[in-house]
């Protein structure tokens, strides 16, 4: 018998009120309103940053579910990986790791449990509009090249151009925020071309069409994945302004839990956090290991982090290396080898790092180390310490 497949609907205000029965309503993390003071202090860091309650200038037209979950999931920090409304792997098991945290069935399928219990969410829109600011689209962007020996002589690894940057702040793709905003205009605005009317036969087989592209500029409005838990306190982050600068280009805020054991899966492609109390708080999808550099089944530790770290570019330990490749030093960036963070591990030359390719997660190869998205292994980093307990299991 076939699995009846998952419902992706908006829960209802109905199921809202119903799903809650004490007199909060106000779920943990997810503040109604912010208070005057803070919400100044966020904005001067960050002023991408989320702020619930608000009406959006721009209605969205069109209904968007499963981004929506994907949205609230990545909130509550089981993260579907990039968010772009499609069901899929990393969706998946964000949902699993919800329901393993919340004690449900573990389906990974968006069913009746899951809907009640993400019920309290149910008013975050799956987007907003923003606009772009002057300082965020400065700078400088561009390629990077293939060759660590070309990569060591640029001053930074940083994004190839604002389009990325932007999709990388709202953990998605340049693809997605090309479909958000057709003709380069939100959905949704007096002058956006209308949604493209959906057929369910179609006459013949489409030709594959080239990916969506869009051109995005300082001062421009744009819809985007509606990401929260972003805001950053300063205070706690000591004097180190470039990570500052690096978790507000992440959307990723200083308000993390802190966890004692790290357990990576395998068969599961997961890497999960646990709290103190063995409390499941995060799950992210992750890339490890491969045919070359399988991954080291075993017990380790943290040793320390490294923020927005250079690499040592080492061919010895990479099969892929080029002949005729010499050890070099490649600057940081988001779109080095390792993105912006290296959690050191006991294993020899093993870490849990970053990745300039998030969209790749859960699909490809890394040579044996632990790889999450950007906005993924930054949270992390802030959540673990040296001596956090890590476990590679099966």
């Amino acid at each position: 018998m076939r699995a009846q497949r998952p419902t992706w609907s908006i829960l209802t205000a109905t199921l809202l009120a119903s799903a809650c029965n004490n007199s909060d309503n106000t779920p943990q993390g997810f503040a109604t309103a912010t208070p005057v003071a803070a919400s100044a202090r966020a904005a001067a860091i960050d002023p991408l940053a989320s702020h619930d309650g608000q009406p959006d200038a721009i209605a969205d037209p069109v209904q968007r579910p499963v981004m929506q979950a994907q949205v609230v999931l990545d909130r509550l920090g089981f993260t579907p990986g990039v968010i772009d409304g499609k069901p899929g792997l990393s969706t998946r098991n964000a949902i699993a790791g919800f329901q393993e945290a919340n004690g449900l069935p573990v389906t990974g399928e968006m069913d009746a449990a899951t809907q009640a219990k993400l019920a309290p969410y149910a008013k975050i829109p799956a987007t907003r509009v923003v606009t772009i600011p002057a300082d965020f689209a400065r700078g400088p962007f561009m390629p990077v090249p293939k060759e660590p020996a070309d990569q060591a002589q640029m001053p930074a690894l940083g994004y190839a151009s604002l389009e990325e940057k932007l999709a990388e702040r709202f953990h998605t793709t340049v693809a997605t925020l090309a479909a958000l905003n057709p003709g380069g205009v939100p959905a949704g605005a007096p002058n956006a071309p209308p949604p493209p009317e959906s057929s369910a036969a179609p006459a013949a087989k489409p030709k594959a069409a080239p990916p969506p592209a869009i051109t995005v500029r300082a001062g421009q409005q744009i819809r985007v994945p509606n990401v929260g838990h972003d805001a950053i306190d300063a205070a706690k982050l000591g004097s180190d302004p470039a990570w500052r600068d690096t978790l507000a280009s992440l959307g990723v805020g200083t308000d993390q839990p802190t966890v004692d054991r790290v357990e990576v899966s395998k068969s599961g492609g997961t890497l999960k956090a646990f709290a103190p109390d063995g409390k499941l708080v995060a799950v992210y999808t992750a890339t490890m290991g491969s045919e070359h550099d399988p991954l080291p089944i075993g017990e380790w530790k943290i040793q320390g982090v490294s923020r927005n770290p250079k690499f040592h570019y080492n061919p010895a330990l990479f099969w892929d290396a080029s002949p005729g490749d010499r050890k070099a030093m490649l600057p940081p960036g988001p779109n080095g080898p390792v993105g912006v963070v290296w959690i050191d591990l006991s294993k020899p030359h093993y870490g849990i790092h970053g990745t300039p390719s998030p969209e790749t997660i859960g699909r490809a190869e890394s040579h044996g180390c632990v790889r999450l998205t950007n906005w993924d292994a930054a949270r992390l980093a802030m959540m673990v310490h040296p001596g956090t307990r890590v476990s590679f299991v099966p």
